[in-house]
């Protein structure tokens, strides 16, 4: 098996990471217009809410998100600084260093309402014949170059 040339791995990265951010930014833009939530936010109430007891410690929650631990902690302190009531911060009994994050009822509303955007969003941007016809040529692509 012959290996992809470097130029061809780049390009089709650039080209899937594109992709990938056309789509990010259109959920972004109708979570904060429709919920005055931020993509990183919806994922924190998703995350939160999969999680057993609707609660992770931060650093869990950070590294699911993918945020450093000074920005997941604003994001938690920009949910209460809203006085919205979706999450509660705890110190763990256990380990009185670690702090908890929960889900509370009003969280589970806020994203039960956000779910509804977000998988609109998602089949309003598969359903566009460009953005099918993009992800096949990339597919393409990528089967192309897998195949030499």
């Amino acid at each position: 098996m012959e290996s992809i040339p470097q130029k061809q791995l780049i390009s089709n990265w650039l080209s899937f990471s594109n992709f990938q951010l056309k789509i990010s930014n259109e959920l972004e833009s109708n979570l904060q217009q429709k919920h005055q939530l931020s993509l990183n936010e919806f994922y924190v109430l998703l995350f939160l809410s999969e999680a057993p007891e609707k609660k992770l410690k931060l650093q869990q929650l950070q590294n699911m998100v993918g945020l450093s631990q000074s920005a997941m902690s604003r994001l938690v302190s920009r949910f209460e600084a809203r006085d919205c009531g979706a999450l509660r911060r705890h110190i763990c009994a256990e380990d009185r260093r670690a702090i908890f994050t929960s889900l509370t009822p009003e969280g589970e509303e806020k994203l039960k309402q956000a779910m509804m955007t977000f998988h609109e969003t998602l089949e309003n941007t598969f359903s566009k014949k460009a953005v099918v016809e993009e992800l096949h040529q990339l597919i393409d692509q990528l089967n192309e170059n897998g195949t030499r």
